[in-house]
């Protein structure tokens, strides 16, 4: 209760700060990338539950001739690059936490077709609502394999706290101001997850 009570304070709070900063990157995307100009992806929640996502589109629609959509390093264009190295995509999440869905602080929430990959030790990220960052992002964000993400997260899950949260928020405030592991290694996003060997 304290956690949602402190998520909803601190996003209200800034309410004066975002909400500026969403109208112009929402203008900026449909002039940069057209429509949609919003992302909206189902994703795996607190106990498995399924909700949707809210991001800036960052990537644009291109296809191949069979209808494909090309790889993500084809259709991210340099703005859309920017706008992840900045974190500015994630700005509509915090509608997420305003629903309820998310909080500012937790495991980010993956794909719902991850599902049935993760080990019976990686599911248990999903103890706790999942977060706008999180351990695991201030402690190498994409530049690090699935399984260290996963043992953040699950390091998170048995050592959250009120103090461990500010702590997470404040590391993060840094690291989006360096800009620091917004991608894995020679990608342009983080690859797809498709098992641990241990699994």
């Amino acid at each position: 209760m304290l956690k949602r009570l402190f998520d909803l304070a601190l996003v209200l709070a800034t309410l004066p700060l975002w909400l500026p900063l969403v109208a112009l990157v929402a203008l900026s995307v449909r002039w940069r990338l057209g429509a949609p100009v919003l992302f909206r992806q189902p994703r795996v929640g607190q106990h498995g539950r399924i909700f949707e996502l809210l991001k800036f589109r960052s990537m644009t629609g291109e296809r191949d001739d069979s209808g494909r959509l090309l790889p993500d390093a084809e259709r991210l264009p340099p703005f859309g690059r920017w706008l992840r190295s900045t974190s500015l995509d994630e700005l509509p999440s915090f509608l997420n936490v305003l629903r309820g869905q998310m909080s500012l602080v937790g495991p980010r929430p993956l794909l719902v077709e991850y599902l049935p990959l993760y080990t019976p030790r990686q599911a248990r990220r999903h103890d706790v609502p999942p977060g706008l960052t999180g351990w695991a992002q201030v402690n190498g964000r994409n530049a690090q394999s699935w399984e260290q993400r996963f043992e953040h997260d699950v390091w998170y899950v048995e050592h959250r706290s009120f103090a461990l949260d500010l702590r997470i928020l404040a590391l993060t405030v840094a690291k989006v101001l360096r800009r620091e592991g917004v991608c894995a290694a020679g990608q342009a996003t983080m690859e797809p997850f498709r098992g641990s060997p241990s699994r």
